[in-house]
C-alpha cells in the first residue's frame, strides 16, 4: 500500500530536495493546510521575486509513499506549462519573470459564497500549520514530490456549493504578455480543467502553495495549483485565477484539443494503451528502467470506489 501515516517523521528527513515534473505530473497523496491560526510568512503576501523561499511552520504531513525522493532540481528544471512553451527545459528560464502577486482567485457558480479572493487571504483561511507530504506523480515517467498545500474538500466546505453543483471547472491566468505560450495556436486559451464534485472533495485532493518546504516556484504553477494524486498531470492544472462550480461537465482544454485521446477523467489504465504510445510502463526521473505503470498511480485503495460500475476504457 503506498500511502501510510508517519506523523513523527521530519519534514526535513523527507526534503532531501527531490523531484517533481509534469504532465501526468503528480499524483499525490496530499495533505493540506489545517492550521489553527498561524501567521502566514511575509514573503507570501510580496510581489517581489524571491526564489528559494521558505515556508514556515509546517509539519510532518498525514499522506507519504515509502520510496525515495526525487531532486528538487528535475522537479523544478523539467516542467509541463504550455502557457509557457512546450519545451519542458525551457520552463524555468521563461516564468523567471512572472509575477506571482498580486494574485486573486474568483471563485463563483452554483455557490452561496461567490467572491474574488486574494491568495493571500485563502491561505490565511486554512493557516499554514499543515503538512509537508511526499507523493508518488507521473507522466511518461514518475517522481515523488513533497508537497504544501491545504484540501480542496476544506475549500469547498468554506465555499458552500448548492446542490446544483456537480462539477469543479478550473481556469489559468491567460496573460500572453507573461505566458508566451499563450501567443501560439496549442491550445484554445486559457487553460481549462476539471473534476467531478466527488473527486474534488476526495481527501487526496488539494491546492498547492509549496513544495519542498519552500513557496511553489513559478515554472511548478505559482501562486496555486491543483494537485490529484492519482490522475494524469493535465489534471493538475497551474497558476489557478477561477474555480467555477457548475451543474454540467466542463469542457476542459485537452478534451476540446484533441477529444480521442484525452477524456474527461484522465484516470491513467495501464490495460489501455493510448492512441500514440502505451501507457504499460512508467520511467522514473533520474532512472534509465521503467517499471509497471499502476491502475489509479497506485492509489486504488483509496479512490477505485469513485469509478465503481464505469467502463474505464470509455471513460478514459
Amino acid at each position: 500500500m503506498l500511502v501510510k501515516r508517519e506523523p513523527d517523521i521530519k519534514s526535513s528527513e523527507i526534503t532531501d530536495k527531490a523531484l517533481y515534473i509534469n504532465r501526468r505530473q503528480f499524483i499525490i497523496s496530499t495533505a493540506a493546510l489545517v492550521g489553527f491560526g498561524l501567521q502566514v510568512p511575509e514573503f507570501l503576501y510580496s510581489s517581489e521575486e524571491r526564489p528559494r523561499q521558505k515556508l514556515a511552520a509546517t509539519i510532518r504531513g498525514k499522506y507519504t509513499v515509502d520510496e525515495k525522493t526525487t531532486s528538487y532540481k528535475n522537479a523544478t528544471n523539467y516542467n509541463n506549462f504550455y502557457e509557457f512553451s512546450t519545451r519542458k527545459e525551457d520552463i524555468e528560464a521563461l516564468t523567471k519573470n512572472f509575477r506571482p502577486r498580486p494574485w486573486t482567485v474568483l471563485v463563483d457558480g452554483h455557490v452561496k459564497k461567490s467572491k474574488k479572493y486574494d491568495v493571500d487571504e485563502l491561505i490565511k483561511m486554512f493557516s499554514l500549520e499543515e503538512r509537508i507530504s511526499r507523493f508518488r506523480c507521473v507522466e511518461a515517467w514518475s517522481m515523488v514530490v513533497p508537497w504544501l498545500g491545504f484540501p480542496m474538500a476544506d475549500f469547498i466546505k468554506r465555499v458552500e456549493p448548492i446542490s446544483k453543483a456537480k462539477y469543479v471547472e478550473f481556469t489559468t491566468l491567460h496573460d500572453p504578455s507573461q505566458m508566451p505560450g499563450q501567443r501560439s495556436r496549442i491550445l484554445d486559451w486559457p487553460y481549462v480543467e476539471g473534476l467531478r464534485m466527488d473527486e474534488a472533495a476526495h481527501p487526496l485532493t488539494f491546492l498547492a502553495v509549496g513544495m519542498y518546504d519552500e513557496v511553489l516556484p513559478n515554472q511548478n504553477g505559482a501562486p496555486i495549483r491543483l494537485v490529484v494524486p492519482w490522475k494524469y498531470g493535465f489534471k493538475s492544472i497551474k497558476s489557478i485565477v477561477r474555480i467555477r462550480f457548475l451543474e454540467q461537465m466542463p469542457t476542459t482544454s485537452w478534451v476540446k484539443a484533441i477529444p480521442r485521446e484525452y477524456g474527461f477523467y484522465a484516470n491513467v489504465n495501464p490495460k489501455v494503451d493510448h492512441p500514440r504510445w502505451s501507457q504499460a510502463r512508467e520511467r522514473r526521473l533520474g532512472e534509465f528502467r521503467k517499471r509497471k505503470t499502476k491502475i489509479f498511480n497506485g492509489y486504488a485503495d483509496q479512490v477505485a470506489h469513485l469509478y465503481t460500475g464505469m467502463d474505464l476504457r470509455k471513460f478514459y
